[in-house]
């Protein structure tokens, strides 16, 4: 009996195992249909279906591809970074500033690893206006008033 347990255990994990690497393999995609236009380095793609997928065998490479227009698409390099919790299904974060958005994360569902982007010039830009706007709306902080 406990060999037939273990027998059990071992196969249901490397099934799991090969679901994780499946997830990681070239060709494989992640589907998602965004209601509103985004950017992606600098690139403005329309609201739509999209699937994003690995270029080539680096996991940092990837495409974004409108389903219904192939001609909306962008390509672009990330950097791994952990996830507190592993998400059950695949999610795409946006940034998101005043009524522009940015894709920032593509996180594999089951994954311990996210694929982070760096921001653009164009969000960097957004960022530092919307920083600023807050700062005005603040008005000047009391702590740094000049002596008289």
């Amino acid at each position: 009996m406990k060999r037939l347990f273990s027998i059990i255990a071992t196969g249901s994990l490397l099934t799991l195992m090969a679901v994780a690497a499946q997830a990681q393999l070239p060709g494989t995609a992640i589907r998602a249909s965004i209601p509103f236009d985004f950017n992606v380095r600098g690139r403005t793609l329309p609201a739509g279906h999209y699937e994003i997928r690995r270029i080539n065998d680096e996991p940092g490479g990837l495409i974004i591809r409108n389903v219904d227009h192939k001609r909306d698409e962008a390509l672009f390099e990330t950097e791994p970074v952990n996830v507190a919790k592993s998400p059950r299904k695949d999610e795409l974060v946006f940034n998101r500033y005043g009524e522009s958005y940015f894709l920032s994360e593509v996180v594999t569902g089951g994954e311990q690893t996210a694929q982070e982007l760096k921001p653009s010039h164009a969000e960097r830009e957004m960022r530092r206006e919307m920083r600023r706007t807050a700062e005005e709306m603040q008005g000047p902080d009391p702590c740094n008033r000049a002596e008289r």
